[in-house]
């Protein structure tokens, strides 16, 4: 690989915009769910996911749970999805994600279909 495919390669990683928004890993036994919000959701997953087999999430009911029901028992699932502003300068989203979060977890609590863990 020459220099000028390095560049390339170099320069589409740092374009590259991975999906954004808040997600749940849900418990679909209990209905609770763990309700996050990521500028990189697949990543969280994969960090979430690794820190529960391994036992070291730091949410200790969510870790119980998944200790005691296995990963069968859950899904993970992209709840709502943050564009990109097409302003370039703006690369800090993260109270709109905050935010975002905030709406989701008020809107799913009045629904009353699920719980969550702390």
């Amino acid at each position: 690989m020459d220099s000028a495919q390095k560049k390339d390669l170099r320069e589409q990683y740092r374009q590259m915009k991975p999906a954004m928004g808040v997600f749940a890993v849900r418990n679909i036994r209990s209905n609770r769910c763990f309700l996050e919000a990521s500028a990189d959701i697949p990543s969280m997953f994969n960090r979430i996911r690794f820190q529960l087999d391994m036992g070291m999430h730091p949410n200790r009911a969510l870790q119980q749970d998944w200790k005691e029901q296995g990963a069968d028992a859950f899904t993970f699932e992209t709840i709502d999805r943050l564009e990109y502003s097409n302003d370039a300068a703006k690369t800090d989203y993260r109270e709109d994600l905050k935010t975002l979060k905030s709406l989701w977890r008020d809107r799913l609590a009045g629904e009353g279909r699920l719980s969550f863990y702390p």
